[in-house]
């Protein structure tokens, strides 16, 4: 996805005047046009004039909202900022909310969870001018991956609107390289959450082939940063089929103790009955 402009939510900007059709000056010169013909044309060019005034005021509202959009942006910082530090009071806040981020997860092998548990702050900054891009930061505490304590990536868009992006280069410690080892833990027998390992989180940082379409830079802009909370607090699913299995279990094996005990309350009838069958035929006999 491309680094989201405001524009894109705004109403469209001021399209190319359609040129209105021409009109009749000299009837000598011309037939007239039909009065049915003459009136469609008369109201289309009415409404080609009424639709320019629209896009005059998109384009002001657009301005109008852009100007809001970034003093709100400075007003958010100081909250932002008492929020990373009350998060960093939380052991691996950031890689238990993208681990439960569906859409994040979903890139996340088993040695990129490895590496996000040493991930302490995440912090997203939107330009100055807002319409041109963002950048991401993640900073690390000292680890056993790489020797960088920050890893960034930035979105740019142009003037001209093309869309490009730049990263932080990794610095790998010797043998531990996850974009390298990604290709082969395709290869292993068993996958993590019953599907293929995704190639590695940090191939990401790495990829620029298309700066317009970066789902991930995306979701962690406008999903996660706006509210990281929500999906630390996301139950584990695992856990939850866990319970539901043990409930599953429960239900079961109570319903083997209710037919265990209606089966022993049948016997105890069929046995009433046989020593009733028998105290009767007794009492026939001492009768003769």
């Amino acid at each position: 996805m491309a680094p989201k402009r405001l524009s894109a939510l705004l109403p469209q900007s001021k399209k190319p005047k359609s040129a209105p059709s021409p009109k009749l000056e000299d009837k000598s010169a011309s037939p007239a046009l039909p009065k049915g013909e003459k009136e469609q044309q008369e109201a289309i060019e009415h409404i080609d004039e009424v639709q320019n005034e629209i896009d005059r005021l998109n384009e002001q509202a657009s301005e109008e909202i852009l100007k809001v959009e970034q003093k709100y942006n400075k007003l958010r910082q100081p909250f932002f900022q008492k929020r990373s530090e009350l998060i960093a009071k939380i052991p691996n806040f950031w890689v238990t909310t993208f681990v439960n981020h569906p859409q994040v997860s979903a890139l996340l092998g088993e040695e990129d969870e490895e590496a996000l548990h040493y991930l302490t702050r995440v912090e997203v900054t939107e330009f100055e001018d807002i319409k041109s891009g963002y950048r991401i930061d993640f900073y690390f505490d000292e680890n056993p991956y790489f020797e960088n304590k920050v890893l960034s990536k930035e979105f740019h868009l142009n003037e001209s609107g093309d869309p490009s992006s730049k990263s932080t280069e990794i610095k790998w410690k010797s043998g531990k390289d996850l974009t390298k080892r990604s290709s082969q833990t395709q290869n292993k027998a068993i996958r993590k959450r019953q599907h293929e390992e995704p190639e590695s989180f940090f191939t990401w940082f790495t990829d620029h082939s298309d700066a317009g379409a970066d789902e991930l830079g995306e979701v962690i802009k406008d999903d996660i940063w706006p509210n990281p909370l929500q999906y630390y607090l996301v139950p584990d699913m695992d856990d939850e089929e866990g319970e539901a299995e043990d409930d599953d279990d429960d239900e079961e094996e109570e319903g083997l103790e209710d037919i265990d005990e209606e089966g022993d309350e049948g016997e105890e009838d069929d046995d009433e009955d046989d020593d009733e069958g028998e105290e009767g035929e007794e009492d026939e006999g001492e009768d003769d």
